[in-house]
């Protein structure tokens, strides 16, 4: 089964690049913890995901690259041809030179429509290439221009021409304290608009992630290199195959293991009682987690604890929220490694804190021209308002 991977703008071009470098060295890593024959079914796996046919030996990343300037395509092309180890097909990128600025809606509204033949052209390209599609990763941030409003519409455009494949959003949550001064209106946008049309939203927040590369890591000087480089660590250790059962050798084939339930209810679930939105909460309540483990002695790791029916909400029972896959082939040069996947309340506070900051500058109708110049009125905002509120809610409810 294989995935499409659409890099959006200057952020999804730079993290693509760093995820398609990580998998493909995992994939060729020698391991010791495992036998011939499953570090084989590894690597075919990995490929028949992520990378499509060889030319001259060296396999082509199965992906399309959208900015609208062609400085970093060229720069991203050019780093994975220079490698010498894998690279991007000749025909899988779309640049135009003019700028988008940090505006969503003319990402939305005047690139998207402009570009959306040639675009989805690409992409069907890369479709027809896959024996059995089973989805599409598209990496963007939130607060920018391009990658913010251009992937809203891409996305969904992609679920109305592609409905029965799984669409999977890595959104790149930006620091508390951004550059951008519109950030908070261009992620209330993206957000609403990929609520109703991606199957499922996987999020990092810069800020933690810096945090890693400094406390972690020890790194003094952070890049965002660093920084991408940590990002594709982790969601190469999320997508790479495991298996399907304890002791098998075969590896699961499903699109990128997500098969949990993404969304809460907008409305909140019948079941949800008044008991659960007025409990003391301790920690995150949580929809689903999946646990990966990878490497050596994952049959004996005890994670009983994760089965504890005070981390899920009431109206789920702890074997239908919590998954564990495991494989003894390791992770990169890893002898052990875990990777938490959670969907609970973890993004309350930060989504509510967007959602205020942008309402504070919306009722003072501050830069308000520079959206509804390219098409987005001001119920677009307020539709997105009502909408993230209701999630924030539903959220705080389980």
């Amino acid at each position: 089964m294989s995935i499409v991977t659409v890099q959006l703008g200057q952020c999804g071009n730079q993290i693509g690049f760093e995820v398609f470098d990580a998998l493909f060295s995992d994939s060729h890593c020698p391991q010791g913890l495992c036998s011939k024959r499953e570090n084989e079914a590894y690597q075919a796996s990995c490929k028949e995901r992520f990378f499509s046919e060889e030319e001259h030996g060296v396999p082509i990343a199965r992906a399309v690259l959208v900015d609208m300037e062609p400085k970093v395509i060229n720069q991203t092309l050019s780093k994975a041809a220079q490698s010498g180890r894998w690279k991007y097909g000749q025909h899988s990128c779309f640049c135009q030179k003019q700028g988008s600025g940090n505006n969503w809606a003319y990402g939305y509204s005047v690139h998207g429509p402009r570009h959306e033949e040639s675009i989805m052209n690409l992409i069907q390209k890369e479709v027809e290439k896959c024996d059995s599609l089973s989805g599409f990763f598209i990496i963007m941030s939130m607060a920018g221009g391009t990658g913010s409003g251009l992937g809203a519409f891409i996305t969904r455009n992609l679920q109305d021409q592609y409905s029965n494949s799984l669409k999977m959003n890595h959104i790149i949550w930006p620091y508390g304290t951004g550059e951008v001064i519109v950030q908070n209106y261009n992620s209330i946008l993206t957000l609403s608009h990929l609520y109703r049309s991606s199957d499922a939203l996987l999020v990092h927040e810069n800020d933690a992630l810096h945090k890693i590369c400094a406390k972690l890591m020890n790194i003094k000087q952070i890049s965002f290199r660093d920084i991408n480089q940590v990002l594709a660590h982790q969601l190469g250790s999320v997508f790479q195959p495991t298996y399907s059962e304890e002791g098998s050798s075969h590896y699961r084939r499903n699109p990128l293991g997500i098969d949990w339930q993404v969304r809460p209810p907008l409305s909140g679930a019948p079941t949800l009682g008044k008991m659960s939105a007025n409990k003391n909460l301790h920690f995150n309540t949580s929809l689903a987690n999946l646990v990966i483990l990878r490497g050596k002695e994952v049959h004996s790791a005890d994670l009983g604890g994760f089965k504890d029916p005070a981390l899920y909400t009431s109206w789920l029972e702890p074997d239908n929220a919590f998954n564990m896959w495991k494989t003894q082939r390791a992770f990169n040069k890893y002898e052990k490694s875990a990777a938490l996947v959670s969907n609970s309340q973890f993004l309350v506070k930060p989504l509510d804190m967007i959602v205020g900051k942008a309402w504070n500058m919306f009722a003072s109708k501050a830069y308000i021209h520079q959206y509804t110049k390219f098409g987005i009125e001001e119920e677009d905002f307020l539709d997105s308002f009502t909408l993230l509120e209701q999630v924030v809610a539903s959220y705080r409810n389980l």
